[in-house]
């Protein structure tokens, strides 16, 4: 998997399309002049964990002793419960009952950006060639980076996209996701039973 493969692939398992109705959703009751603050701490906090997991991520999988086909085959089928939620919509119900004030943490940082799928897509990545962590970090920064541009500017995309423009967006993702979800998952059983 070369860099660009990588970051494609951490890009449209973090969906920064489909979070922007869920981010606008979260902070609609928050003054619109605090969204871009409150946007970039969050994306902040996830680079961290994205970082904790991308290096710790390898040793935690030793410490509860599960092996790489597992953690393989397992992500395999959160992200394609994932697309199958980016294709067929209603992630935005999740948020209906929020509570009022700032987010903080959850649900921006976690788990809309560093959701479980991200976090095994890394700690994947770093276990079948830890050799290659500089290129695991370009790449995920990429992806964090091109994300990060997209959700603070997810005001101005939702009023030019409209809610059909995004929900198409997502669902061509979702697409995409569900073939890198079902390689994922092939891979991981056809590593664990040669």
């Amino acid at each position: 998997m070369t860099i660009v493969t990588a970051a494609f692939l951490l890009f449209l398992v973090i969906d920064p399309l489909g979070n922007i109705p869920m981010f606008l959703i979260a902070l609609k009751r928050v003054d619109p002049k605090r969204h871009t603050r409150i946007i970039l701490r969050e994306l902040l906090m996830a680079l961290a964990i994205f970082l904790i997991f991308l290096f710790l991520g390898r040793y935690l999988l030793l410490f509860l002793q599960v092996s790489e086909n597992s953690l393989r085959i397992a992500g395999g089928i959160i992200l394609f419960l994932i697309a199958l939620k980016m294709i067929f919509g209603g992630s935005e119900e999740i948020f209906k009952s929020a509570e009022d004030g700032e987010p903080f943490l959850v649900p921006l940082a976690v788990p809309l950006v560093a959701g479980p799928s991200v976090m095994t897509t890394l700690i994947l990545l770093m276990a079948g060639a830890p050799n290659r962590w500089l290129d695991w970090l370009i790449a995920m920064v990429i992806a964090w980076g091109i994300s990060s541009g997209i959700l603070l500017s997810s005001s101005l995309l939702n009023r030019v996209l409209g809610h059909k423009g995004l929900t198409a967006l997502e669902r061509l993702m979702g697409l995409l996701l569900v073939t890198v979800a079902v390689d994922m998952f092939i891979r991981g059983i056809h590593q664990a039973f040669p």
